[in-house]
């Protein structure tokens, strides 16, 4: 088995607790659907939001999701000039027999302009 890294963000529409959560919860639930995942799988996650988010950790989706066991980390990206607003980014590192290249990456909303 290995640790794979899975690569997802979003967009919020609003700073505000409720829009974070929910854009965030969306995008977890998407990762773990397009890769067939069990939560005991995730070894971590790093999350990562613009600093234009800061009404709440994008972590806390996790944890309102029952994801307890989970290791999280939260960071706020550098403020770089032209960078998409109000993204949020995920990296999240699984225990998996999957090779690379079936690992699926998801960019939802806006974020879909990260990925062309």
């Amino acid at each position: 088995m290995r640790i794979r890294g899975i690569r997802g963000a979003t967009t919020a529409a609003e700073n505000t607790r409720e829009e974070i959560v929910a854009a965030t919860k969306e995008l977890l639930t998407e990762l773990i659907k397009a890769n067939q995942l069990k939560i005991e799988d995730i070894a971590s996650i790093i999350f990562s939001a613009t600093r234009d988010l800061s009404a709440e950790f994008p972590a806390v989706a996790a944890r309102e999701l029952g994801w307890n066991d989970t290791s999280l980390l939260c960071t706020s990206e550098i403020d770089v000039p032209g960078s998409l607003a109000r993204c949020i980014r995920i990296l999240m590192q699984v225990n998996t027999d999957k090779p690379q290249k079936e690992i699926k990456n998801i960019y939802l909303k806006e974020a879909v302009n990260l990925r062309r």
